[in-house]
């Protein structure tokens, strides 16, 4: 007996979900991976035919609109704009006898110094008790820095008499703007690019694979310095803007290519096609690289909130080469691969590649397991590590870097040393940066000449006050102008004291009852109130940035936990760096080896600069740990096992990425700038511990202690939030 046929089912088949956009982009690119790269390879040479074309500017010129150095300055360009002119010092000095013996010779160099082009005044000499260093004012008719650095030649042909008569010559004041030579940090890059090649060599086992993450992330650093260039031809960037943007694009550039290709070649290993291959790497990685980018570029766009353009400007620039090193991170290293192929291990330098893990029994995945066993011991000693390191952070004081700072031999170092040892007025070390006074009259109730016998009655008792001169009224009789020299240096902190004691109580207290006003100005003035300002504005900017990362971190991850330890544990990071700085630079603790000829203090917007970018570059980091963490929660739920298999999978590459962030920052020690060194040094000891001890020690010690409180997230809280996976 024949059965009935069986009725057909009219339920759906099941339909394969459709590929990310991701997924879709890391395809196209690996199948038409020429096409990418040339069109890469054509965008960069169109960057810098563009940078070239618009002429890009960079200065270090800082305006503080409402501040009383910039009152103070305009009061007196209103006045008497010769005296508000550009100029600097051009000091002599003889070993033995005194300047005045070599007359000619000073003649006839004061004569061809008036004769230079923008020149508009040469003062008289002035000379010191002994003789033996005297120093004349020269003004010009525009700002120093855009004489360039090509100008020095004309002032040394100036000033070749008294050379050529055995007088030393130094350049000092703002001439520095003139005679420093731009810094040349190829040689730093260079240095940097070879430690991530030996690096990534090392990692990779491979020629091939360990030059993919470098070309591609030398392509995309180089189109980013392109538009940084072109975007200067309108907007101003500080000197430091095309180095900070190097440094940032390249460490970041390799990383994001080296997690990549990483996990790349473990798909291949896994036995997938390479187009395959590429596709389902874009996808899983490419969404951490988004977001990790993503933070780093809200870390440094929010510097903007301090109000200060130079500041706001040296993160855009940086910026800038992260948001363009992320996008060949998602377009060019996808075509790289799909070119490569199967051949990413041509030329091996060791027998077994490298992939994510090397199995479930590798060193990785032991540690992980002895972390999960004693948890607390590996949490107490990375906090005690890091508290330790936060210590000199207590001890820090902004400042700004004189030309005292300088190399020794170099022509301002030169000035400044000639100028600060010699004795009688107009020398001494608080000569290298006196305070402009400037006292507006408009509303004054006595006589200028009772005024400003009050200011040198009264001003000279003031501690820390090494003389005054004789105040001048201007040529409109509307200011009076007078110059307080301190007992000490720029960079002093008695000279920070004293000008807030001359602010605050001293010159208020000799203008009592006369209706002026005074306005402590010149560039010692505004550069103490640009630190205080920034010291100011730092927390705004802390506050900002750890609200954004929470945010971020809490509707990426699903949890409250997470996010919190992050951004206490990525302050913890941020303070220990902070204390190297200070053990380093302001200490002197192995300021030798840097080159530092002695200690200074932390250049003012350099703590503000370093949390921006030691916190997006920390959250990379987080994010590639945790996303893997992630992944394996979501399918398992066990807490221990993701966290372990996270640890694991990331371990290596995490290690690897800061190896080579390390090696780019620290070659950039070698600058001549000492910001720059700055920087350099506070970057890479932030990179190593935040890789090695947070990363590696304390983030899976705590989430092992806090179970599955780590995914804690109220469910009212889960209903509003936006869903989105790393």
């Amino acid at each position: 007996m024949s059965l009935p046929p069986a009725p057909l089912s009219l339920a759906p088949l099941p339909v394969a979900p459709r590929p990310s956009a991701l997924h879709r982009t890391g395809a196209f690119c690996a199948r038409h991976s020429v096409w990418v790269i040339a069109a890469w390879l054509l965008v960069l040479v169109a960057a810098f035919a563009g940078r070239h074309a618009v002429g890009a500017t960079f200065g270090d010129e800082v305006t503080l609109p409402g501040s009383q150095a910039s009152a103070g300055s305009d009061l007196l360009k209103k006045s008497d704009p010769a005296a508000g002119a550009p100029g600097g010092k051009v000091v002599f000095h003889v070993g033995a006898g005194a300047v005045a013996d070599h007359a000619a010779a000073l003649e006839a160099t004061l004569g061809r110094l008036r004769d230079l082009p923008h020149v508009t005044a040469v003062g008289r000499p002035v000379t010191s008790t002994d003789g033996a260093t005297a120093y004349t004012a020269v003004s010009f008719d525009r700002k120093l820095k855009s004489l360039g650095h090509g100008y020095t030649e004309r002032l040394d042909e100036a000033t070749a008499p008294a050379r050529d008569a055995g007088i030393g010559v130094g350049y000092g004041g703002d001439l520095h703007d003139i005679v420093r030579a731009p810094a040349n940090d190829t040689a730093a890059e260079a240095a940097g690019v070879g430690a991530a090649l030996i690096v990534l060599l090392l990692a990779f086992g491979s020629v091939a694979a360990a030059l993919m993450p470098l070309v591609t992330a030398l392509i995309g650093v180089g189109v980013g310095l392109g538009v940084v260039g072109i975007v200067a031809g309108t907007l101003t960037f500080a000197t430091s803007a095309p180095t900070l943007a190097t440094m940032i694009g390249l460490g970041v550039g390799i990383d994001y290519a080296l997690f990549l290709i990483t996990r790349f070649r473990q798909y291949l290993i896994d036995g997938d096609d390479p187009r395959t291959a590429v596709g389902r790497t874009t996808a899983a990685s490419g969404k951490a690289v988004l977001v990790a980018a993503g933070t780093v570029a809200v870390a440094l766009l929010s510097l903007y909130a301090c109000g200060l353009t130079m500041i706001g400007r040296l993160g855009l620039a940086a910026t800038v080469a992260v948001v363009v090193t992320a996008a060949a991170a998602l377009t060019l290293v996808p075509a790289a691969m799909g070119l490569v192929g199967r051949r990413v291990d041509v030329l091996r330098v060791r027998r077994r590649p490298v992939a994510e893990s090397a199995g479930d029994h590798d060193g990785w995945h032991r540690y992980a397991r002895l972390v999960a066993r004693r948890p607390w011991t590996f949490f107490t000693a990375g906090f005690v590590l890091l508290a330790v390191c936060a210590i000199p952070l207590f001890s820090l004081r902004l400042g700004h870097i004189d030309d005292g700072a300088d190399p020794a031999g170099s022509t301002t170092r030169q000035a400044y040393d000639w100028i600060a040892d010699a004795d009688g007025p107009g020398f001494g070390p608080g000569a290298n940066g006196p305070f402009t006074l400037v006292v507006d009259l408009a509303h004054a109730t006595l006589p200028a000449d009772r005024v400003a016998a009050r200011l040198t009655g009264d001003l000279p008792k003031t501690h820390g006050v090494a003389r005054v001169t004789p105040p001048v009224t201007s040529p409109d009789g509307e200011v009076l102008v007078t110059t307080v020299v301190p007992s000490t240096g720029p960079q002093s902190a008695e000279t920070g004291a004293l000008f807030a004691t001359l602010t605050d109580t001293a010159v208020p207290a000799a203008l009592h009852g006369t209706g002026a006003t005074g306005h402590l100005t010149g560039s010692t003035a505004g550069q103490l109130e640009f630190r205080d300002t920034v010291t100011g504005r730092l927390p705004l900017i802390i506050g900002i940035v750890l609200v954004a990362a929470f945010l971020l971190l809490t509707v990426v991850f699903r949890s409250l936990v997470i996010p919190l330890k992050a951004v206490v544990l990525n302050l913890l990071t941020t303070g220990a760096s902070y204390g190297v700085l200070v053990a380093v630079f302001q200490w002197g603790w192995g300021d030798r080896l840097l080159g530092m000829s002695e200690p200074v203090p932390i250049e003012s917007y350099v703590p503000m600069m370093m949390f921006a970018i030691v916190f997006g570059l920390s959250m990379d980091y987080e994010i590639f740990l945790l996303s893997r963490i992630a992944e394996e929660w979501h399918a398992t739920r066990d807490n221990e096992r993701a966290v372990g298999i996270g640890l694991s999978l990331t371990g290596r590459v995490i290690t690897c990425a800061a190896l080579i962030m390390t090696a780019v920052f620290l070659s950039f020690t070698g600058s001549p700038a000492v910001v720059v060194k700055m920087l350099a040094l506070g970057l890479a000891v932030s990179v190593v511990l935040d890789a090695t001890v947070v990363r590696l020690v304390l983030v899976p010690s705590l989430m092992f202690l806090m179970g599955r409180a780590n995914w804690w997230l109220p469910a009212w809280l889960d209903r509003r939030l936006p869903h989105t996976t790393v």
